[in-house]
């Protein structure tokens, strides 16, 4: 199930949308996928593990936006956030307003994570 996550587009603006089925969060510019992060979910966190911007759009700040409403979204969700993903780790330090949703990466997450992605 594909569900937008950002309410008001134009034409030019990324719009980013969580692919469920694909446990990721892609930001589109002018229709085109221009990168994502990936997730799992485990109990009530959101596991990062995975961002990239696809080299044809670096630069623009889109990996600040797709992470910063993909994190949003597991607030609204009512879920938490454990960040795997360097990425998403180095935003986190940036933008303490998500803190009270972060949980520390485990070695029991990096485990369970691994045996997800068949590591």
């Amino acid at each position: 199930m594909t569900e937008q996550v950002e309410q008001t587009v134009t034409p030019t603006s990324p719009v980013v949308r969580r692919v469920g089925e694909r446990h990721r969060y892609e930001i589109l510019v002018d229709g085109e996928r221009a990168g994502l992060t990936a997730y799992r979910d485990r109990d009530d966190r959101r596991v990062f593990f995975h961002t990239e911007i696809d080299d044809a759009y670096a630069g623009r700040g889109l990996a600040g936006i797709l992470v910063e409403q993909a994190l949003t979204d597991v607030r609204a969700a009512g879920m938490r956030i454990v960040p795997v993903c360097p990425y998403v780790a180095k935003f986190l330090k940036k933008h303490e307003e998500f803190a009270d949703i972060t949980d520390p990466v485990a070695p029991e997450v990096l485990s369970w994570l691994d045996a997800r992605l068949g590591r």
